[in-house]
Parts: structure tokens; sequence; C-alpha cells
């Protein structure tokens, strides 16, 4: 791991692409901006985690949890009738 101190205004670069900025210090965090190209993702460890804790425990979930997802969704919706004109 590298390991730098940086101050408002300076930047690291990773790459070719990737330019890290420090904006601003605030008591026990710092903000940073990131530009990156289109296709690099960039995300929070913390949100990546729980998205895969979260999927971990949809496939452990058992049949019933399937009837209760059903039970969340609203009824379907009658067929239309061909008799009946559609409404513009």
């Amino acid at each position: 791991m590298l390991v730098l101190t940086r101050k408002p205004g300076e930047q690291i670069m990773i790459g070719d692409g990737i330019v890290i900025t420090v904006l601003e210090g605030r008591g026990d965090g710092v903000r940073i901006g990131i530009e990156a190209p289109r296709g690099v993702p960039i995300q929070r460890r913390e949100v990546i985690e729980a998205i895969a804790a979260a999927n971990l425990a949809a496939a452990e979930a058992g049949p019933e949890a399937e009837d209760v997802l059903r039970g969340l969704m609203p009824p379907p919706a009658p067929p239309a009738d061909p008799a009946v004109p559609a409404a513009d």
C-alpha cells in the first residue's frame, strides 16, 4: 500500500486515466474527487460488501421467500376487452 500526505487541491495520478483530487479535510475525514474513464466502475467498498451480502442472503433463501415476494407484487391487470376501443 502506498501512503501519501496530500493537501487540498493536490492530486494523485493512477495510470494514465485516473486522477484523485483532495478537495478538503473535515475533522476525521477527507473529501476526494475522482476522475476516471466512463468504463471504470467507482464504488465505495461498503456498498459492494452490502450488495454481496444481500445477494448471498437471497441465494440462500428458501422457497418461502418466493411466496413472500409474490405477496408484495400488485395483482395482474385483467386482460383488455377486445370489444372496447382503446382510449387515446
